[in-house]
Formats: C-alpha cells, structure tokens, sequence
C-alpha cells in the first residue's frame, strides 16, 4: 500500500488547501466510469471546462511516444493553445501501437468532442496502462458517452475523475489550492494526477491535469508554456521511483479564466509595461503569487506520486543544498533519492549515511561531475547530524534509525556554500514492488 504525505503548509504567499481536486477552480466539471477497459476499477475519464481554457503541456523525454500523445501535442504545439476538454482512459497506454493505434487516438477523440457537443480539435486525449495492445474501441466508445451524461463537480466527480485515471496507484492524487492574488481578489487552482511505477525524472509514467479559473491575456498566454515547463522542471521532474521513463506521460495545465481576475499583469493600453525579469528571476505582482501557488499544487501532486510508489511503504525527501546552481543541486537530490542502495537502506530503516554519500558524489549534469568537497559536507537523516567535516557521528546512529521508521524519511545535504538547492522525492524499494511488475500483466 502506498501512504499519503503529509499536507504541509502552503508557501505561496495567501494560499490555503482546499478539499477538492480537478473542479475546485470555477466554470469546470468532470467524471469518472468504469467501462470494462479493467476488470473493475474506473477507466474512463472526462474533464470539461464550460468556456475555451488556454492550455500548456509537457510530455515524457522518451522517444518512444504514445499515440494520443502524439494527438494532443499536435493540437497544442510547443507554446499552447485552446482546449474545452481532456478525455482520458487507465487500462491501456495505445503506445507502440503503429498507425492503427494512431488512428484509434484520433478516434477516441472524436468520440469525445462528440459526447460533449465539441470539435474535435477542441479536445486533447490521454491514455495509460499496458504497452503494445491495441485500444478497445467499444467499450471505450461507451465509457466516453457515459462519462459525458455523468459530468458534475463537487467532491464526488473530482474523486471519480482521480481514479479513473489510476492504474497501480492505491491512494487518490488530488490537490486543490485557494490563493489571494491581490486584495480581495482570489483564484483557484484544482489537480489530479496518477503515478505509481515507471517513474523517473524527464517524467515517469504518469498523467497529471491542472486546472485554474485565473484570467490570462496576451501576455500571460504567451509567457505560460515556458512558466509551466520550470513548475514541472522543479516538482514532477525531481520524483523518482524505479529509474524507468515511460511513453505516456504528460502534465497539462488548462487555464479558463472563469473567476475574472486577471494574473498576468498586462498593462493596459497606453501604460509602459514593465521589464521582463532576468532570467530565474520571479516576477512581480500577482502573477508571482498564482505561479508559486501552481507550482506548490504540482509538489503537492509529485509527492504524492512519490509516496504512492509502487509497494513502497516510506516517502524520501532529498534535499540538497550549497551547490553551485539549482540544476546541480537537483542532480544531487535526484540521483539520491534514486538510488537503489539508498531506498533499500530507507526500506530497513538503516541509517547508512555512506550510500548517501556515495551517491551523492556520482552526480552529474551534462555528462559532467557535480564537484563538492567531501570534507566540508553535512549530512542528516531524519534532523540527525550523522556526518559533518569528514568525520561521522557513529554515536547518533540509533536516534537516525528511530526517524527512519516514521512513514517520511528526509535526507539532507549541504555540500558547499554556494546558492543552489533543490529537493527531489523517491521511495523506499521493497520486495513487493518485484511482486506488483512481474504480474504486471498477469
């Protein structure tokens, strides 16, 4: 069974959780049916916006790429575009699939747009689960239209939504967040995801959806998709379970400014705008305060994912810190929270600071090393201070062995004074996660 993580305050400036998920956000709606792709979980999945949503993406690093993928890539391009609609099924991934598998991702679609009263280009398409079979047409074709006379919101369709969309996953990934952009005026932002196994950064097998009722113009469409990219960079990219990359994986963003309340700060006419912010630099104002909200909805999200890994019983949080950028920082927390040797230390409730270590010190970024002092490291387990300077705390080893039973294991480094830091998420690798892949299909 996986665990639910601890829902941590939020830190977005004026942000508070909310009980909800996918149509939490004004103006969206969406279901959950079970239509016989699996044997009796739900399967079939629609998520409608009642007004056009701006819509931005990211898709697996894998070069071997899904079909409906294939299909909603095209429909958005690199930078974005309209959507009303997500159909979505769990059961069956339509990758390595040839062209029949492409032709049935396009159908799938206009069976959706059909259920909803839509064009077909109005729809983006997802799918998971195996690998290599051919998508039922039928009972697919009857689950969409189902979905379509189920659609509502409120609770009971965010959570139909959220496990329709799962294949091993054993605990509903859901978020929702509330967040005050300027006086008086507050937008929400919904999500679900779905992941378990086959998870690594450049996206594991995994499909998350966001939604938000904020108002974008010109300006906010056309600088989302590249904000969007570092959110996912900075929190679904740094989870990893297994070290395996999939075909299907996405996470959209759909945005349909049903609240009103603009967030991007566009001037209006006959104002000076202000100047763009240097790069890596956040920027100002209420657009600030809605991209720190959405990318604390994603960690929410991607942590839940790392929790839920399949037959993990303990999340890993790495968190390194002193390097000499971000992006060397992550590669430090990502390799960490990867490693098998590690995971198999979190699973025992072993304290080996020395894989940690060790780990840490193969890190690299662009094929080159991430360079560190060994002898000027820190590194706790659980708070427990179990190496500083070279030297080891033998003596502190049995309190680290106590934090490493708690369901969260948080693994800190600091390696240099330098300003980068980053946090990844793994899980513990137990015996059960051989048991759940080799009868993944049996």
């Amino acid at each position: 069974m996986g665990i639910l993580p601890e829902l941590r305050r939020p830190a977005a400036e004026a942000a508070a959780f909310l009980e909800a998920g996918v149509t939490a956000p004004a103006g969206w709606k969406a279901a959950g049916v079970h239509a016989g792709l699996k044997r009796r979980r739900p399967d079939v999945a629609l998520l409608l916006s009642e007004r056009p949503a701006w819509a931005v993406a990211t898709y697996t690093r894998n070069r071997v790429q899904a079909a409906p993928l294939l299909v909603t890539r095209s429909l958005l391009g690199a930078e974005g575009g309209w959507l009303r609609a997500v159909a979505v099924n769990s059961g069956n991934a339509n990758a390595c699939t040839g062209e029949e598998g492409l032709e049935r991702a396009r159908r799938m679609q206009a069976r959706a747009a059909a259920a909803l009263g839509l064009a077909a280009a109005e729809v983006a398409v997802a799918s998971t689960g195996v690998i290599g079979v051919q998508l039922p047409e039928e009972p697919l074709a009857r689950g969409l239209e189902m979905a379509g006379a189920a659609l509502g919101s409120g609770p009971a369709a965010d959570a139909a939504f959220a496990r329709a969309i799962q294949t091993t996953d054993t605990t509903l990934k859901q978020v929702a967040l509330e967040v005050e952009v300027a006086p008086g005026e507050r937008v929400r932002i919904g999500g679900a995801a779905k992941g378990s196994g086959m998870i690594h950064p450049d996206m594991g097998t995994m499909l998350a959806f966001l939604t938000s009722d904020a108002e974008l113009g010109p300006a906010g469409r056309a600088r989302l998709a590249a904000a969007w990219r570092r959110a996912v960079e900075r929190t679904f990219n740094r989870v990893t379970v297994d070290g395996d990359t999939s075909t299907n994986d996405m996470a959209l963003l759909l945005v349909n400014g049903a609240s009103g309340v603009r967030v991007d700060d566009e001037p209006e006419e006959g104002e000076t705008p202000s100047p763009a912010p240097a790069s890596g630099a956040r920027p100002a104002g209420r657009w600030a305060r809605w991209l720190e909200a959405l990318e604390e909805a994603a960690r929410h999200l991607a942590r839940a994912i790392a929790a839920d890994g399949e037959g993990a019983s303990r999340l890993i949080e790495v968190e390194a810190r002193g390097l000499q950028d971000e992006e060397e920082a992550a590669a430090v927390a990502r390799t960490v929270a990867g490693s098998a040797l590690v995971k198999s230390a979190v699973h025992g409730g072993d304290p080996n600071w020395g894989r940690v270590l060790a780990a840490a010190g193969r890190a690299t970024v662009g094929g080159r090393p991430v360079l560190f002092d060994p002898e000027r490291a820190e590194l706790r387990i659980g708070g427990v201070l179990l190496y500083r300077s070279g030297v080891p705390l033998w003596e502190r080893e049995e309190e680290a062995a106590e934090a490493m039973r708690r369901p969260e294991v948080r693994i800190e480094l600091v390696l240099g004074d330098g300003p980068g830091g980053a946090t990844a998420w793994g899980c513990d690798l137990s015996a059960d996660y051989v048991r759940i892949n080799a009868a993944y299909r049996t």
